[in-house]
């Protein structure tokens, strides 16, 4: 399976352990990733008009030191999943999506006709995080996500989305399941738990394999044995 993801921070958190999750599991994924920080749709349709080589690629988790163009990306291989995800900050207003989210999908359409298309979820900010309650006037991270989750589902009904991957969901199922902390700066994923959760969320979502006994433990900051039990349970769950 070749994944690429149109996205940015969020979606190079997920995609951190998501081929070696895989590999654990024996199943071939390769996992692209056109990374530009804070990079919301309206921006990725910009780059798509311009068609300059802005994105850098990432593959596998890792950086590759080459930049490339959305078309291009498109084009070099045959792609059987592309993911599109808004700003994070911006995906609790589905008014921020149109009419970007329409074009993007035409133009994957268009290049990559065999590839499904997946709505990446993002998630909530932790609590009391500034951005939070003053930037976006959320008492809560459950009232943000609640509105992420409804603007998603509207973003995948509107082009007609193959299937959303339930990041947020996840997340927000993690802190109820007994994980206290699940970012590293109050947004971004925290580099081993958080991350971890993503690659398990989006390995489920993509192939449909049970993840119980996932053995993937290689993580770039220590996570639990406990811990380890409580994501799975609640990729599972969710």
């Amino acid at each position: 399976m070749k994944v690429l993801s149109i996205g940015n921070s969020f979606s190079q958190d997920a995609q951190r352990y998501l081929h070696q999750i895989a590999s654990s599991d024996g199943f071939s994924l390769e996992a692209y990733n056109l990374y530009i920080g804070g990079c919301p749709l309206s921006r990725h349709y910009q780059n798509m008009i311009s068609n300059d080589d802005i994105y850098s690629l990432e593959i596998n988790g890792k950086s590759t030191g080459t930049f490339i163009s959305v078309k291009d990306a498109l084009l070099m291989e045959e792609w059987d999943v592309i993911t599109l995800q808004q700003l994070s900050s911006e995906a609790p207003r589905f008014e921020t999506y149109e009419p970007y989210l329409t074009e993007l999908a035409g133009f994957v359409r268009k290049l990559a006709p065999k590839a499904k298309i997946a709505i990446h979820q993002t998630w909530a900010y932790e609590k009391d995080n500034r951005r939070l309650t003053e930037e976006l006037s959320y008492k809560t991270p459950d009232d943000m996500l609640s509105d992420i989750k409804e603007a998603y589902e509207k973003a995948a009904k509107a082009i007609n989305a193959d299937f959303i991957i339930p990041s947020g969901e996840v997340f927000g199922r993690m802190i109820k399941n007994g994980i206290e902390k699940v970012h590293r700066d109050t947004f971004h994923a925290s580099f081993g738990l958080g991350r971890y959760a993503l690659g398990l969320t989006w390995y489920k979502a993509l192939t449909g394999n049970d993840v119980a006994k996932n053995t993937f433990s290689d993580f770039d900051e220590e996570v639990t044995g406990k811990e380890i039990e409580i994501v799975k349970q609640s990729v599972n769950e969710v």
